[in-house]
């Protein structure tokens, strides 16, 4: 467990993300590990706990400074996003409803499925484009999708769309942002306010739902 934590961390600091794609992942092998971690994100149920935010931005940062191809790297990372997404829709097409019967386990919550479901339900399938910036919802919100037997075609336009826009937008965030002295001082600062940044819709739904109950008790 502490080795995956030192992983995870490796993968949202600069320094040592470049340290890991020269030494130890260099040529393409680094490209298939961050495409797999994109896709494994949404591709798979047990991908949340993944740093994808944080981790484009990384990368977007070690492509500013010349170690990776920014526009090789944008293209891998868009296809893994948009391929995870497909694979999860799948595999909730596969698993119908069924699922919200599931009991909860080391990497299922049934909590993470139903805020999604509640998620999807408000918003539709602009869900799939919003769900990208929002972490957890970002890995189950295709699932959704596929549970709801979304046409596939309707899908297709969101997941391209906003698996594109997600990948472009963060990664070219740190390619600019990177260099710039203050950011890169104060790198672990800007990579959680990315974090609580992407969380707050999260958060702002969950104030909004509750808002009503508070009235009511008054």
């Amino acid at each position: 467990m502490n080795e995956l934590i030192e992983l995870l961390r490796s993968l949202t600091d600069p320094e040592k993300l470049r340290a890991l794609l020269t030494t130890v992942l260099s040529g393409w092998w680094s490209y298939l590990m961050l495409s797999a971690i994109v896709f494994a994100e949404t591709g798979l149920l047990i991908g949340f706990f993944l740093p994808g935010d944080s981790l484009l931005f990384t990368v977007g940062v070690v492509a500013g400074a010349g170690d990776i191809n920014i526009g090789l790297i944008l293209v891998v990372l868009s296809i893994s996003a948009i391929v995870g997404d497909a694979v999860g829709f799948h595999l909730g097409r596969a698993a119908g409803p069924a699922i919200f019967n599931r009991k909860d386990s080391r990497f299922f919550k049934q909590e993470h499925l139903l805020k999604t479901k509640a998620f999807y339900e408000k918003h539709g399938g602009k869900t799939i484009i919003y769900a990208r910036f929002v972490p957890i919802i970002r890995t189950f919100a295709p699932f959704v999708a596929g549970v709801a037997n979304m046409p596939y075609s309707r899908f297709v336009a969101f997941n391209i769309f906003g698996g594109i826009g997600w990948v472009v937008l963060m990664t070219m965030a740190g390619y600019y942002l990177g260099n710039v002295p203050l950011i890169r001082r104060h790198f672990e600062k800007v990579v959680i306010g990315i974090v609580l940044v992407s969380v707050l819709p999260v958060l702002l739904e969950i104030w909004k739902s509750r808002r009503p109950s508070a009235q009511a008790v008054r």
